[in-house]
């Protein structure tokens, strides 16, 4: 097949593109320049910007896609322009979306209220009310790391867009959380850094030791995303991708420890007896544990690296690209005092 790729120079994208080259499918990949992604020499490369999506419709003639995957779509507006251009050259329209539109992640966030949502979450199961995704202060945070979320950011709009074309088809891929080699996040790091410091525990506050989220290594995210761009079975519908079942924050912790080889233990605490730093504003009773039932029964889809594989992977990619960070992140001295006091109380 003839694939055309929206950004995919970052973390989750070159995956994808390398896993398209290694199945023998011919790809392109549309971003601006500023990256140097470490693809395949027989990738096609456009140069431009998704702003001006448009004004590229010659090249992407050229190129003559059959399917697009979109990897960077923040708005409705930048998903109607897509399906704009890509109406009546494309086959097909391949988006990747988030769990986060889920109603679940606007409870856990604060940013909706209402009852808790019975989890693990299902394509089906029930949408954010707001438009506010998350806090602005998480917002900000995001955008800075991630620098093509724009200001309309919400993934709910988009889904529509992909979905609700007459003329083009497509699907929608909701994303975990994703760790691996590359992540921009550096979700593990903290805990690495604890255990590689011979940290004798790691304090977790009480609700969020408890919380169960979604999920996913890169490489394997990467094979779904490939999986439903190259599958007629994918047309019209909606994909969750996570790693099952989802497992607690602690559970998780103690599982990078077995990998890492830690002998320390894993210590919930109360909220109030929680350093700041450590200290979580989440509605942690609220679970954002996804099902992912749907792609493996439909399409067949099955994680290629274990999970003992893809924390080491990530494991040593973390050690040799240690993030900046503020000194205060890793206030020992008080997780002492937290640690003491806790052993005191029992």
């Amino acid at each position: 097949m003839k694939i055309l790729l929206i950004g995919a120079t970052g973390f989750i994208g070159p995956f994808v593109v390398r896993e398209l080259v290694r199945q023998g499918h011919e790809t392109a990949v549309f971003h601006r320049g500023n990256a140097k992604p470490d693809l395949p020499d027989r990738v096609q490369q456009i140069f431009g910007d998704r702003q001006q999506l448009g004004d590229h419709g010659e090249e992407f003639r050229r190129f003559a896609p059959e399917v697009i995957v979109d990897c960077i779509l923040s708005s409705g507006r930048q998903a109607r322009a897509a399906m704009q251009t890509f109406r009546g050259l494309a086959q097909r329209v391949v988006a990747l979306s988030s769990g986060d539109v889920y109603r679940a992640c606007g409870i856990l966030n604060g940013t909706e209220t209402g009852a808790l949502q019975p989890v693990p979450l299902t394509e089906d199961s029930e949408l954010r009310r707001s438009g506010n995704v998350y806090p602005p202060e998480t917002l900000h945070m995001l955008r800075g790391v991630f620098p093509w979320l724009d200001e309309e950011y919400d993934k709910i709009p988009v889904e529509r867009a992909v979905m609700g074309d007459p003329e083009l088809p497509g699907t929608v891929l909701r994303l975990p959380m994703v760790y691996g080699p590359g992540d921009p996040l550096h979700r593990l790091f903290p805990y690495i850094k604890r255990m590689d410091e011979d940290r004798p525990a790691i304090l977790l506050q009480e609700d969020a030791a408890r919380w169960r989220g979604p999920r996913g290594f890169v490489e394997n995210v990467a094979a779904a995303v490939a999986l439903a761009a190259v599958s007629e079975l994918a047309a019209g519908r909606i994909f969750n991708v996570t790693e099952q079942p989802a497992v607690s924050e602690k559970e998780w912790v103690e599982r990078i420890g077995e990998v890492v080889g830690w002998p320390g233990k894993v210590l919930p605490i109360p909220k109030d007896a929680t350093p700041a730093h450590i200290r979580v504003p989440y509605n942690c009773e609220q679970d954002w544990a996804m099902s992912s039932d749907r792609i493996r029964a439909e399409l067949g889809y099955a994680e290629p690296v274990d999970q003992r594989a893809a924390l080491e992977r990530t494991i040593a990619w973390e050690r040799a690209h240690p993030p900046q960070f503020a000194p205060q992140q890793f206030d020992y001295a008080a997780e002492d005092e937290a640690i003491e006091i806790q052993s005191r109380r029992r």
